[in-house]
């Protein structure tokens, strides 16, 4: 038989589980659109202007990282738009990871084709120019770490904000913010709390700023002694270096995408919070909401005349537990 606590209250909250710093991440990705936007017309018109094929590659290439990061973009404005609309169950915390794992597609495509061209020209070497090539790398790591510089100013680790939530099993009843000090696998910058819309757009930045680098070695190295197949080599290494970013983007993300547990140490504390005086844990889901944000279903099976109350309590010290169901079953 299951008791769902004592009195209903029909308390209004809100479900807005967005990471600290959001609009702060926002305005300075949109600020790295628009750097990256006037690079990449300067480039184009320049190549045009000039007769330079490279520098309208160049620019081409400046688009990609300009679409990219507006994914990051409107995930943000998209998220923050829509973060009190009712119609998102558990509000719109995940639109930045969606936009991570689609980030982390496109740069996997990327890091193929770069490979791909790698390979084409270690295969049949063509004639670079030199004295043109070597400036734009240069100009393009130069922007690269002008947008990281403004991205990770926008990258706030910082802690939950507590807007925490206590339900029964049928119906919302609001409780304390849990801004309770406690150390627990709570406090601290874990996994949980990393804004994956920022790391997608700043790992996109970064790969590009490698690729630049590698392909400047390379340049200089084809230049001063001939070889070559040093330019088709940084591609590889650089499309390799990629491919890793993207695979770990996309293993944390897509877990968060599936409700996977976000912590399995924060788990095993839930359960001990609530079995150390001889309740049972029956079952336990625990998920990511947001940046900073969790979301959990407890149910419990006690003896003893407790109420959901005297468990929400107890786990009020798991200051990033933002959503708490609990469910009560007698035992007879």
């Amino acid at each position: 038989m299951s008791d769902a606590g004592s009195a209903f209250q029909s308390a209004p909250h809100d479900h807005v589980f967005l990471g600290q710093g959001h609009e702060r991440a926002e305005r300075r990705t949109w600020a790295v659109i628009v750097l990256c936007g006037v690079m990449m017309v300067a480039e184009i018109v320049g190549g045009a202007l000039f007769g330079s094929l490279a520098l309208i590659a160049d620019g081409l290439h400046m688009s990609t990282h300009a679409g990219a990061l507006l994914l990051a973009a409107l995930a943000y404005t998209y998220a923050r738009k829509y973060a009190n609309d009712r119609r998102f169950t558990f509000g719109t915390g995940k639109f930045g990871d969606l936009a991570g794992f689609s980030s982390a597609i496109v740069l996997a495509m990327i890091a193929l084709l770069i490979g791909y061209e790698a390979v084409e020209r270690l295969l049949h070497p063509v004639t670079i120019s030199f004295n043109e090539a070597i400036p734009i790398a240069v100009l393009g790591l130069a922007v690269n770490i002008a947008s990281a510089w403004l991205l990770s100013g926008g990258h706030d680790h910082g802690h939950s904000h507590g807007h925490a939530h206590g339900h029964d099993h049928a119906h919302g009843e609001d409780t304390q913010r849990l801004d309770f000090e406690e150390h627990d696998h709570d406090h601290g910058h874990g996994a949980h709390h990393r804004d994956n819309n920022m790391r997608a757009a700043l790992i996109h930045v970064a790969a590009d700023a490698a690729v630049s680098v590698l392909v400047i070695v390379g340049l200089v190295s084809a230049r001063a002694f001939g070889w070559l197949w040093m330019d088709s080599l940084a591609g590889l290494i650089g499309a390799c270096v990629i491919i890793s970013w993207s695979y770990g983007l996309i293993r944390d993300t897509g877990a968060i995408l599936l409700d996977m547990n976000p912590d399995k140490g924060m788990a095993d504390g839930l359960r001990e919070a609530v079995e150390s005086e001889g309740d049972m844990l029956a079952d336990l889901h625990l998920w990511r909401l947001g940046p900073g944000h969790l979301g959990a279903i407890v149910s419990v099976v006690t003896n003893k005349g407790r109420e959901a109350d005297f468990y929400r309590t107890r786990l009020a010290r798991f200051k990033s537990l933002s959503h708490l169901t609990v469910e009560v079953a007698r035992k007879p």
